[in-house]
């Protein structure tokens, strides 16, 4: 279950050439204190990156699992 600050984001679901703006749009609709909890079939180093570079201090990056095939990151939007 999640609660109403965590919203659910599986990237598996999405086709890839739509992806990058559809994770950066959902982040940027986040308030601060909100989680998007990501789910992927792979570990998305470049995507962080470039997550990190747009929103700097504004986002938390925990990973909640990282094995082969079943990688969840929460990105939390702080102020």
């Amino acid at each position: 279950m999640f609660s109403d600050a965590v919203y659910p984001f599986d990237a598996r679901g999405v086709a890839k050439r739509f992806r990058h703006a559809a994770i950066f749009g959902a982040l940027s609709a986040l308030h601060p204190g909100e989680t998007m909890r990501f789910c992927n079939d792979h570990d998305p180093l470049p995507l962080l990156q470039q997550l990190m570079g747009h929103f700097g201090d504004h986002i938390k990056i925990d990973y909640v699992a990282r094995e082969p095939g079943e990688i969840v990151i929460d990105f939390q939007i702080v102020a």
